[in-house]
């Protein structure tokens, strides 16, 4: 005669409550394969009476080892003594509040200055940063030399990046149109930008049309003197016109597109830049040999070395 036994009741002491047998769903699905079977969710409660009940009796130190573990985590840390709070002080400034600036549309603003300067990042690139300045009309080749005088930069171990017009409105200043207004404001921005490149230590070149003296001129006076290097790009209108890379020169003439540099809007040539790159007439430069005059004159007053 053979008897049957009932299973026997499940496990419902500590964390292991209640098993299963049998693949659970989850557990599957999370691929934890070593799992199966348990009642996560009776572990978690489990978990949760554990630390309620420590907290309502806390653990005991042996001896005079000071105060419970549990009480411990709950005390708030307490300085030693004043000179703890004055070292904090120290640290985080603010006890004398500083004087205020309000610039432009901004108020209550404050210039936080840091222990690492310029010249520190300079030393350590090995090069004086500045901005070159690439400015003439469409087509006449800004973004070919700026990308040859790159390539040039880069061979020497030089550290250098391009602010592209039209790249830039891609990004940053994609909000703006070919107005006089958004025009200058455009300039402004790619000048600020320009500026704190020139301030990490970094060579930076841009290239465009900045068809106003008065917007490059208010560029150059954002940096210290020196720092800021005006080249013009100087090809006639019917050079650049004849190459159109982009075909903008006839829909210009088109009209198609009003305020065009050349066409219907203005271009105001350099006064007194620091450097003139010519093509005219069948001797024209190749665009190496263009940057190449630019290397010259970085070589020459000091920004290729630290």
């Amino acid at each position: 005669m053979i008897t049957a036994k009932a299973p026997p009741p499940p496990y419902t002491s500590g964390f292991f409550r209640k098993i299963e047998s049998g693949p659970s769903p989850a557990v599957e699905t999370l691929g934890l394969a070593k799992l199966r079977g348990i009642n996560v969710g009776g572990l978690y409660r489990s978990r949760r009476s554990f630390v309620a009940h420590a907290r309502s009796k806390p653990i005991k130190a042996k001896e005079n080892t000071g105060a419970s573990l549990i009480d411990d985590w709950f005390k708030p840390i307490q300085a030693k003594d004043d000179s703890d709070i004055e070292e904090c002080a120290t640290a985080f400034p603010g006890k004398n509040l500083p004087q205020m600036s309000n610039v432009g549309n901004s108020t209550n603003i404050l210039w936080h200055d840091c222990p690492i300067q310029k010249q520190d990042r300079q030393q350590l690139l090995q090069q004086k940063g500045c901005v070159i300045w690439l400015t003439g009309l469409s087509g006449s080749g800004k973004s070919t030399i700026a990308c040859a005088l790159s390539r040039s930069l880069h061979s020497r171990g030089k550290l250098s990046y391009i602010l592209d017009g039209d790249n830039i409105r891609h990004g940053l200043n994609h909000d703006l149109s070919f107005r006089a207004e958004d025009r200058s404001e455009n300039i402004r921005r790619i000048g600020e930008v320009a500026k704190l490149f020139a301030d990490a230590g970094v060579i930076c070149i841009t290239s465009l049309i900045s068809p106003y003296q008065k917007d490059r001129d208010a560029c150059r006076a954002l940096l210290p003197k020196g720092d800021f290097i005006e080249v013009f790009i100087d090809v006639p209108l019917q050079v650049c016109e004849a190459r159109d890379p982009k075909g903008l020169y006839k829909l210009a003439r088109a009209g198609k597109i009003k305020g065009f540099t050349g066409i219907d809007d203005p271009y105001e040539p350099p006064c007194s830049c620091e450097i003139v790159l010519q093509q005219k007439g069948s001797g024209c430069k190749s665009p190496s040999d263009m940057a190449e005059i630019v290397i010259s004159y970085l070589e020459e007053n000091g920004y290729l070395r630290a």
